[in-house]
């Protein structure tokens, strides 16, 4: 982001949220920010009782229920962790603080993010859940093109719903914010833990909640680092996942 600004350059998110944030920021000035609000659908489990998400199959987790995406980042929503990604990359993105991002529950996936300015204007963008709309505005930007998204029914959809996350249910949305407010080295760890824990379930070698107890104890274990190379990022990264790679084998040996 530093060599973007020196360089006079305009990064284009194309994440959907983040895509939205831009739109939402538009040409306003960045000090009037007072919030960055990030939805999430809330995945499969959403409104599962705990004892319930204890037992998830790898089935019940593929099944979200409004976003079509690969295993590995359906299972991030499932868990939020995907959310908690996103969190940290609203950081670094849009220069806010762990403070100033805020995760909001929005089960219709229509509104895909929003910001808040100091003049209590709350600026958001919505559209169908559906890829083609951010990158077309990336590919296009400043300008728009057709993307091929049919237009938004508003009667159809009714009602929009928003709920406070639950940071029990989804411990891995709080692991995330802990990572962003360590700093160096700890939100690479952190995603490290989680994609070697998100492979092991998708491999059944791991139970649905075991993801996050498997990145909290990475995170616990591995002192914060503050890498100034890539050469030391990449480090941070392979130590983490030797790490967790550990403590998925642990997990399976006491399991037997």
């Amino acid at each position: 982001m530093r060599r973007a600004a020196a360089a006079g350059a305009t990064v284009l998110p194309v994440d959907s949220e983040h895509n939205a944030i831009f739109q939402a920021l538009g040409a306003g000035p960045r000090e009037a920010v007072l919030r960055i609000i990030l939805t999430a659908s809330g995945g499969p489990f959403r409104d599962w009782p705990l004892e319930a998400i204890r037992n998830a199959t790898l089935k019940e987790a593929l099944k979200h229920p409004n976003w079509s995406m690969g295993p590995k980042i359906t299972i991030d929503s499932a868990t939020m962790m995907n959310k908690g990604l996103e969190v940290i990359e609203a950081h670094w993105l849009f220069g806010a603080s762990a403070e100033q991002i805020q995760v909001v529950v929005h089960p219709q996936s229509v509104v895909h993010s929003m910001v808040e300015y100091s003049d209590g204007s709350v600026i958001a963008q919505l559209g169908h859940p559906d890829m083609r709309t951010p990158i077309a505005q990336a590919l296009a930007f400043p300008d728009r093109i057709d993307a091929g998204v049919p237009s938004l029914d508003l009667f159809r959809i009714g009602v929009l719903n928003f709920e406070q996350p639950d940071f029990e249910r989804f411990p891995a949305l709080k692991l995330a914010y802990q990572a962003l407010r360590s700093g160096g080295s700890a939100a690479a760890t952190l995603n490290a833990a989680n994609e070697v824990a998100v492979a092991a379930f998708l491999e059944g070698r791991l139970p649905f909640l075991r993801i996050t107890t498997i990145i909290e104890e990475t995170l616990n274990s591995i002192p914060t680092g503050f890498p100034t190379t890539i050469e030391e990022v990449l480090a941070a990264d392979a130590l983490a996942r030797a790490r967790a790679d550990h403590v998925v084998a642990r997990f399976n040996s006491n399991a037997a």
